[in-house]
């Protein structure tokens, strides 16, 4: 992967950067206008367990307010509430989970219906997992994949939410291969440097290193990803990073390692299509298919979307 270069930096400030002013240049770089952004907490209903009006209506009895968003099946902003959305008797019956907004669109984009085998790579906590089960009404499997640090809240959501039809491992995604199995949809929401939103720390606590060790992962992830999809399979891609070189340098990277992969429309109503090029670098023609969330015009969590499909 080529160094991350900032104008005006030199060789020995590319692993450092610490700074909000640095980040911003970066993304004025490839075209934007970031900002701060203050965004409401959201929420998915779990339909499995009631419905949309059912927990609204329970909801606002408690003094909460919720608004439904437009472009997701599921989702709710909390404009209002007088208690913790964690800890209502519905959460933990599992009637709804606490999901970012962006943070639903993956799903939504990979599509599960009943009866599909699917592999989710990265599952802890389970917001995604979850999700999935729900748009299979618990029908088919669902290959949860995570490591042990993160299994208890992982296993904990999927039986508060009932989710049935998942079957989770301890397992490094890198070695999927080991199950010797084939899917029909792949998620890989992959691990990542994050973005700004929601932790003003974040800037400080941000390297050039930490970036290029994630991209190191991300490309072991998808490859292994790209192995275990059926000929015409499905494979999402996402993570909630701002930085070219953790989204479309890895998307362009397995395009150019295995020719059966190419890219497919992403049509949703809401993000900016995915970056022809960045600092120095082009990518794969076809990279507008993709969907990026800058924060600053959606008004959600910073996130990219690819989406893959195998001939």
């Amino acid at each position: 992967m080529s160094r991350i270069c900032l104008k005006g930096q030199g060789q020995e400030g590319s692993s450092k950067m610490g700074s909000k002013e640095l980040f911003f240049q970066r993304y004025a770089d490839l075209g934007e206008s970031p900002r701060d952004v203050r965004v409401h907490q959201t929420i998915r209903v779990n339909t499995l367990k009631t419905t949309h009006q059912l927990l609204k209506d329970r909801l606002e009895r408690n003094n909460f307010k919720l608004e439904r968003i437009p472009w997701l099946q599921d989702g709710f902003a909390v404009k209002k509430s007088k208690q913790s959305i964690g800890s209502t008797t519905e959460y933990l019956l599992g009637h709804y989970y606490t999901q970012e907004a962006a943070a639903q669109l993956p799903v939504h984009v990979l599509d599960p219906k009943p009866g599909d085998m699917i592999l989710d790579m990265t599952a802890a906590p389970g917001g995604k997992t979850t999700q999935m089960s729900q748009l299979m009404q618990n029908k088919g499997t669902i290959i949860a994949l995570d490591l042990s640090n993160r299994l208890y809240s992982l296993k904990n959501n999927i039986e508060r939410m009932g989710a049935s039809n998942v079957m989770v491992y301890k397992k490094d995604a890198r070695f999927v291969t080991d199950f010797k199995l084939q899917f029909d949809k792949i998620l890989l929401d992959a691990p990542c440097s994050g973005n700004f939103v929601g932790d003003r720390e974040w800037f400080e606590k941000r390297t050039f290193d930490d970036m290029k060790v994630r991209a190191r992962l991300q490309k072991e992830l998808i490859k292994a990803a790209a192995k275990v999809l059926k000929p015409g399979g499905i494979l999402i891609y996402s993570t909630c990073s701002l930085e070219p070189e953790e989204n479309e340098e890895v998307i362009d990277f397995i395009l150019k390692k295995d020719n059966s992969l190419s890219l497919a429309l992403i049509d949703l109503p809401i993000g900016d299509h995915g970056l022809p090029k960045a600092f120095g670098q082009s990518f794969h023609p076809d990279m507008a298919k993709c969907r990026r969330l800058w924060p600053w015009k959606s008004q959600t969590q910073g996130f990219f979307i690819a989406k893959v499909t195998k001939q």
